[in-house]
């Protein structure tokens, strides 16, 4: 169990399971950059946490929904939970919106999975399954929260608060995903000294700026 004080982003799971290193870049050095993908996500999902509550064909549908988990020691807001009757009650079923289309990693879905557990500790339920709805695509992809997943998303976890807790930028791997990347420029995967962060490298320049002008 993490104290609140030691929450992560749970985006950061997202971040982590793509790559340590933007990982680190957005949630320790503060390092963004908007280019045309992260544009459209972040317009997907003004549109999607609207904050607004509706029903449809017998479906409960919440917005920007507040979730903590003390066992991942993360906290978040979860694009929509629609709320499916089932005997007995209301069973949450988590959907996540993506600006592009379904990966070949997980890293959609660990977050998706580490939103699910959020609501499962909140609420003392299971929920055994969610969706992630794809702008490009415009259609869901069904996720099953089986233990593989699970496991997966604990992990990412795991990694997400030792990454922190090391205080250490992850060298940079360059690969067919950092053309996508919007911290591509920032990073430099291809041209970087391995040794050295972003964050470093800049306070080291600004350090050597500061000493010429004394």
């Amino acid at each position: 169990m993490y104290a609140e004080s030691d929450f992560v982003a749970l985006s950061a799971l997202q971040h982590y399971i793509f790559c340590p290193r933007q990982c680190a870049l957005i949630h320790l050095e503060q390092v963004w950059s908007e280019n045309q993908y992260t544009a459209e996500g972040r317009q997907m999902h003004e549109r999607a946490d609207s904050a607004v509550t509706s029903y449809r064909e017998g479906v409960k549908v919440t917005r920007s929904v507040a979730l903590r988990s003390f066992a991942l020691g993360v906290s978040g807001v979860a694009d929509v939970v629609e709320w499916h009757r089932r005997k007995g009650g209301l069973d949450p079923f988590p959907v996540e919106y993506k600006r592009g289309k379904p990966k070949k990693h997980d890293a959609d879905k660990v977050q998706l999975c580490a939103q699910a557990m959020c609501l499962e500790e909140m609420r003392s339920c299971t929920i055994l399954s969610g969706a992630l709805f794809y702008g490009q695509t415009m259609h869901r992809l069904d996720v099953v929260f089986d233990e593989a997943l699970r496991s997966k998303t604990v992990a990412a976890a795991n990694g997400v608060h030792e990454l922190f807790a090391s205080g250490v930028t992850s060298p940079p791997e360059f690969g067919k995903k950092c053309r996508q990347c919007s911290l591509i420029d920032s990073c430099m995967p291809n041209v970087v000294d391995r040794s050295r962060s972003a964050g470093r490298y800049v306070r080291k320049l600004y350090s050597e700026l500061s000493e010429e002008e004394m």
